[in-house]
């Protein structure tokens, strides 16, 4: 394993793949540079003096300017870098990147709905309309464990919070993820439970619904039943029934939608995780997939690399769009757009905003923008989707999932248990994670610096994902962790 990455030729920083003692010299593009103190992993160090207010360049971008003189072979970091970001911007469109070739077909085993979708789990769903009846869902959940048999993969319950003392987007926001989940393919039945009296009623969903199956979906109201949970567990079996005849059958990989995400990131998150998934979204798009990246707050300072690559000028307003809306979004709280990174993502070696979206975008691979979703809107264009939706882990994933992810790629260089709607894939930035976190981590792209090349390795991962998507549970799944989270903006009542 080398010591040390200079990630683009113009970059006047290196990061250490490993922690560096003070005083050890390295020879770099002929350059002997010698660091000055202890480097931590994921960490950065000068490789030239930098006099204060100097561009410090990573990937060969800008990620901040230095607060003060820093000697070459120095740490390079929070203490002596700052944000160069500004607030609104004006954009200007410059077309970039190109199609990409098509590839030979791949194939996982799904499970093909009458409505033309595929899913790649068979579950039951129980979907709370509001937080009022999260804890009957969850009973409901517990005592129908025993129709987890045959094809049915899980009983489970997503309750949350909200659905009620909600106002306008926030009310919207709840009432179409929900609609989205109850429309997903993974889930071959779902029982949509409701109190009676919540401003996001079942008639009020319904409002949000796709036609849906009156096999698929039932729906029960708790306040107009003599004993809900006895009736509910009642449509539970009908539902068991109906998703039961389902069976896994040949899919072709063009069906697949993959969400891409990132959290808990560490200096090595955008040089081995993220670019890992880049290069299997653009796999997967070869093949006539789709993906979404979503976390537009970490987006900003990276934000025309993807809006060069919009594949035409509309899709180049929408995105300036999708990054204004969010700032406009922080400053309408009297919030700091640059309010980032996190203290974990610090402390793994990221020193501003830029330098994390830098790292983040990597997971958008090569290929052209062919889509930019609004909260809560499904996909309808193959290819790489942009999707407006915060940073936050839980939130961020479960959107995805409503736009139709089948699957969340989810990178990380700190580690987390979660899971969201759909199985949720953790791909670890360094070996000492995955190897620490085996209960949570199901993929290692730290193998990226130890001298596996990226075509093998973001191949293994297009495989591990065929695998997933044919019933391989991911560490989430055995642990038995299934979550959501809705976007709240706004008043409560």
């Amino acid at each position: 394993m080398q010591d040390f990455i200079k990630i683009h030729n113009n970059d006047n920083v290196a990061v250490a793949l490993k922690p560096l003692p003070q005083g050890t010299t390295y020879q770099i593009g002929g350059n002997e540079v010698t660091v000055t103190e202890e480097i931590p992993q994921g960490h950065k160090f000068a490789l030239c003096d930098l006099a204060e207010g100097e561009d410090v360049i990573k990937y060969g971008f800008r990620i901040g300017t230095t607060k003060e003189a820093v000697k070459k072979g120095a740490w390079v970091h929070v203490q002596n870098v700052k944000t160069a970001l500004g607030d609104l911007l004006e954009y200007t469109y410059h077309p970039a990147g190109s199609e990409l070739k098509p590839s030979e077909h791949a194939y996982f085993d799904g499970f093909k709905r009458k409505n033309g979708k595929v899913g790649v789990r068979n579950e039951l769903w129980i979907i709370p309309t509001v937080g009022c009846v999260n804890s009957i869902a969850s009973a409901m959940a517990r005592q129908a464990q025993h129709l987890k048999k045959g094809t049915i993969e899980e009983v489970v319950a997503f309750p949350h919070p909200y659905g009620c003392s909600q106002m306008g987007d926030d009310q919207e926001n709840t009432r179409q993820i929900l609609a989205d989940l109850i429309n997903h393919p993974n889930a071959g039945g779902v029982l949509v439970l409701g109190l009676g009296c919540e401003n996001s009623n079942i008639e009020e969903i319904k409002k949000h619904m796709e036609e849906c199956d009156s096999d698929r979906v039932k729906f029960l109201v708790c306040q107009d039943s003599d004993d809900e949970m006895a009736d509910g567990l009642a449509l539970l079996e009908e539902l068991a029934a109906y998703a039961g005849q389902f069976k896994r059958e040949k899919c072709d990989a063009s069906e697949l939608i993959i969400g891409m995400k990132c959290g808990g990131s560490d200096g090595l998150s955008g040089i081995t995780a993220n670019p890992t998934v880049g290069a299997f979204s653009d796999i997967l798009i070869s093949k006539g997939g789709t993906t979404i990246l979503t976390e537009v707050p970490e987006m900003f300072g990276a934000e025309t690399l993807l809006m060069d690559r919009c594949e035409n000028e509309e899709l180049f307003h929408k995105t300036v769009d999708l990054i204004n809306d969010f700032k406009n979004y922080f400053t309408r709280h009297n919030q700091t757009i640059y309010e980032n990174p996190s203290p974990g993502n610090k402390k793994g070696g990221i020193s501003t905003l830029e330098d994390k979206s830098l790292g983040c975008t990597q997971k958008s691979g090569s290929a052209l923008v062919k889509g930019v979703l609004a909260y809560g809107e499904p996909v309808k264009t193959k290819g790489l989707n942009l999707l407006s939706a915060p940073g936050n882990d839980l939130v961020a994933s479960t959107a995805l999932a409503a736009s139709g992810a089948h699957i969340v790629l989810f990178t990380t260089g700190r580690g987390t248990p979660f899971a969201s709607p759909v199985p949720t894939v953790k791909i670890s930035s360094n070996s000492v994670l995955y190897n620490k976190k085996t209960s949570w981590i199901d993929f290692n792209a730290g193998k990226l610096v130890e001298e596996t090349p990226m075509e093998e390795l973001s191949m293994d991962l297009f495989q591990y994902v065929l695998e997933v998507a044919s019933g391989r549970k991911v560490k989430a799944e055995e642990a038995g962790f299934h979550d959501m989270a809705v976007f709240k903006q706004g008043v409560t009542l």
